[in-house]
């Protein structure tokens, strides 16, 4: 009995000891936090000119004349002097997405935005625009958001950049052969 009660009593001591508080953040900063963390390039923007702003801004400092553009709701904020395109993979990708998954930081896309090709077959220099609105918590809120937007006709071709690291050496045997790493820029828009 008197084990018992010394057992019972340090027990109590130390649980007291060291007090434990939970911190909750939001799910941007977690996003961010998580995004930035693997090597992700983020810019906030407040206002639609910040967009085009920092959009100018990226394609300037790696000198890209040429940007291939999967969403023409994009062109809206690019310079009349950068040539498009709709079909070069070779070239830097300025697209959209399903959803930012914050407790990876990871992008998930579907064929709305791949259409049929593969991420990996893409150029490695990614642009992707978002809204804050976009982001969810994790992988399995972002699928139910793409079921519940496309009801009848759910995309064919669902998957996620997880790495913003194209030097980093995957070691993972389950990737192999698909990298999904890629040289990425976040312009997220606020809009809640």
């Amino acid at each position: 009995m008197n084990f018992l009660k010394k057992l019972l009593n340090r027990k109590s001591i130390e649980d007291n000891e060291i007090p434990k508080e939970k911190v909750f953040i939001s799910l941007d900063d977690l996003f961010v936090k998580n995004f930035i963390a693997k090597g992700g390039k983020f810019l906030y923007c407040i206002k639609k000119e910040e967009v085009i702003s920092n959009l100018r801004n990226i394609l300037v400092e790696n000198n890209w004349n040429q940007i291939q553009v999967l969403d023409k709701t994009l062109l809206k904020f690019l310079d009349k002097k950068i040539q498009t395109s709709k079909d070069n993979l070779s070239l830097p990708v300025l697209m959209t997405c399903e959803h930012l998954i914050a407790d990876k930081g990871d992008i998930l896309l579907s064929s709305n935005q791949l259409k049929s090709s593969k991420i990996a077959e893409y150029s490695e220099d990614f642009i992707i625009y978002a809204s804050t609105s976009q982001i969810v918590k994790d992988t399995g809120q972002g699928l139910t958001g793409i079921k519940s937007s496309f009801k009848d006709e759910l995309p064919n071709n669902i998957s996620a950049i997880k790495s913003y690291n194209i030097e980093k050496d995957d070691d993972n045997f389950l990737n192999y052969g698909n990298s999904n790493s890629k040289n990425l820029y976040l312009l997220l828009f606020e809009d809640l």
